[in-house]
């Protein structure tokens, strides 16, 4: 378990995270983002995307519970789980098959957290309390590949 610590202090340093952070992804790779309403993990997501050129269709799936995004073959499922009770929902609509088969960003995945793969990197975001433009992103491993790749991110 590694942990990385990162000071974003405006959008645009959040979106360039994101990108960073798709650059090292591949599919089977699971992203869990962790944080209150408008703290930034929409805005990551975003950036994600931006790095395979689908930052226009982004959009929030909160009433879907997931949307996903193709590109060269490569699927991106991004889900809020938000409005899910508990995992049993999450099985109920086949969220596990999702993992093998591309890339998974999940929001509010802490919901789920007995659901999700062995191996993932959880990234909490958190306001500055003294700047409201400020966030600080807290990703932790889980998982030797995970360990690798957010030592890349540094």
């Amino acid at each position: 378990m590694k942990h990385l610590k990162v000071i974003s202090n405006n959008e645009k340093e959040t979106l360039n995270f994101g990108k960073k952070l798709a650059s090292l992804l591949k599919k089977g790779d699971t992203i869990v983002l962790t944080g209150e309403l408008g703290s930034g993990k929409t805005k990551l997501t975003e950036g994600i995307l931006s790095y395979y050129g689908l930052e226009d269709e982004i959009s929030s799936p909160t009433f879907t519970i997931v949307n996903t995004y193709t590109k060269n073959d490569i699927n991106i499922f991004h889900f809020d789980v938000y409005r899910l009770e508990d995992s049993s929902e999450f099985y109920a609509i086949g969220g596990e098959e999702y993992f093998e088969n591309g890339i998974c960003i999940i929001e509010w995945g802490e919901i789920i957290k007995d659901a999700l793969p062995k191996e993932y990197i959880h990234i909490t975001f958190e306001r500055d309390e003294m700047n409201d433009s400020v966030r600080i992103l807290n990703a932790i491993s889980y998982g030797e590949k995970y360990d690798e790749l957010l030592t890349k991110l540094i």
